[in-house]
């Protein structure tokens, strides 16, 4: 399969990892590894990623050292169908401490565009073909794998969606009760939707046909939103910051400009100063101000997300992120997946069941980011984590470029978020930090240990000397795999 290949892939998920890594032996790179990891992760992290979801991709070529932003983000439909209103249903998660409200149901589902992306990802100098990539997500889903403890809490705060329809249940909880950490998941039906995909485009396929069978009821969805949507081509926000040139998630995605806007605003890498940026941009959110229009006022805060970095031995790098929301509840029968529920988030639907606009791409925190250092490094990373996405891959950058801080230490250090004036800070902080955030800080809540909350940054680089590194974050189970 053509000349040896070495990299490294970070993930959410040890087999998500090891996909990507397995397509690296094979002579891919690094956006085979992605497709075969993002392909993975719909398998061992439902939850989190679904081909009924979307995300984006920030991709480097390393032939010609261009870098470049995919956004296959859902879109909202083209019109509102007036039976819809039976399909859109409100639950609450418990997540321990706090509860939240989601709406779910097939009148949630905005049009998907993770198997769109699948395909221009390939199309983006992908050396292996798509039943290469597919192969170790269709072992996997056919033969079973063991659920991890944090795929297996995921499930129990999720519990009323994956509970919320008998198809959902027959997936998630076949004896009655969701599965627990180490017991086997095994989903012939998500087997058979990468078999189709690697023979056949999806909108060609019997899955497209599924998918607009649910949605026929009580959806909005129609083959006329399958048919007009498009994957974007967009250019990154590019930046210098310190020593690094960053590459950012451009509008609409909201993301990239509120951390720009930080990294504007930040004096040094100390604690203070990092929460202190982020306050800046965070203001300049609420009210609008400066580069920062009335759209990202209220940008999506995805709350299943998950994020795949790949770079590899020619320069190549991919840096991509994806989301279902956090499920509508509705499989897509004989497929084995779950549509994405974006039309029932609040931030995109605040006037209830048909508040959201029509045919829009929704203002996304989803950020994968790339970074070239002055000494040759090619760092890929991001993160999920809902609206804490923006301060984990932020403080990640500055502590990158300005810091000099190596990359594992980057991932592991105590992590901090400010949101409507309060923070959040993680304890391991030295005493003087800590001392100045709370004086800086009044509204404050100081967290014991590390903790999802914060996100889960997965990073890899490869150093001017061709050496490669990777780190998966602790706070989500992340794995890095280095291939030699």
């Amino acid at each position: 399969m053509g000349k040896s290949q070495t990299g490294a892939v970070a993930a959410g998920h040890n087999l998500t990892a090891k996909a990507g890594a397995e397509m690296l032996r094979e002579g891919g790179n690094a956006v085979d590894a992605a497709i075969a990891a993002l392909a993975m992760a719909c398998v061992c992290e439902p939850v989190l990623a679904s081909p009924g979801g979307g995300g984006f991709a920030m991709i480097r070529d390393g032939n010609t050292g261009k870098t470049q932003l995919l956004d296959f983000f859902t879109q909202t439909p083209l019109e509102k169908r007036g039976n819809a209103e039976d399909g859109f249903q409100t639950i609450e998660a418990d997540f321990g401490p706090t509860k939240q409200i989601f709406h779910i149901g097939p009148a949630t589902v905005a049009t998907p565009g993770f198997l769109d992306g699948l395909d221009a990802l390939s199309k983006r100098g992908a050396r292996l073909t798509l039943q290469d990539h597919f192969a170790p997500a269709i072992e996997a889903a056919s033969s079973g794998f063991k659920l991890t403890g944090y795929q297996a809490y995921l499930s129990t705060v999720v519990a009323p969606i994956l509970m919320a329809t008998e198809a959902s249940r027959n997936l998630f909880a076949p004896v009655g009760q969701l599965r627990g950490a180490g017991e086997t998941f095994v989903n012939p039906g998500l087997a058979e939707t990468f078999r189709v995909l690697g023979q056949t485009s999806w909108r060609d396929s019997e899955i497209a046909g599924a998918l607009l069978e649910e949605q026929a009821a009580n959806g909005h969805l129609s083959e006329a939103d399958l048919s007009a949507y498009r994957v974007e081509e967009r250019e990154p926000l590019s930046l210098s910051v310190g020593e690094a040139r960053v590459f950012l998630n451009p509008r609409p995605a909201a993301s990239g400009t509120l951390i720009q806007y930080a990294l504007q605003h930040l004096g040094d890498c100390k604690p203070v100063s990092l929460a202190a940026a982020l306050n800046a941009a965070d203001e300049a959110r609420l009210s609008a101000r400066g580069d920062l229009s009335a759209l990202l006022k209220h940008p999506l805060r995805q709350n299943g997300t998950t994020h795949i970095s790949a770079v590899d031995a020619d320069g190549n790098a991919c840096s991509v992120t994806v989301s279902n929301g956090t499920g509508s509840g509705e499989i897509v029968n004989g497929f084995g997946f779950m549509l994405n529920n974006i039309l029932g988030e609040e931030d995109v639907n605040p006037g209830g069941s048909a508040g959201w606009p029509v045919n829009t791409r929704p203002a996304s925190m989803m950020c994968p980011t790339l970074l070239e250092t002055s000494d040759g490094r090619l760092i890929a990373l991001g993160s999920g984590g809902s609206s804490r996405i923006r301060s984990a891959v932020f403080q990640a950058v500055a502590r990158l470029s300005f810091g000099g801080v190596p990359l594992p230490e980057v991932v592991q250090m105590p992590r901090l978020h400010v949101e409507n004036g309060h923070l959040d800070v993680e304890a391991g902080l030295e005493q003087h930090h800590l001392a100045d955030l709370i004086n800086a800080f009044s509204d404050h809540r100081i967290w014991a240990e590390p903790n999802m909350f914060f996100g889960g940054v997965h990073a890899v680089q490869k150093t001017g000397s061709g050496e490669f590194e990777g780190i998966g974050d602790r706070r989500r189970e992340g794995v890095a795999v280095i291939v030699d």
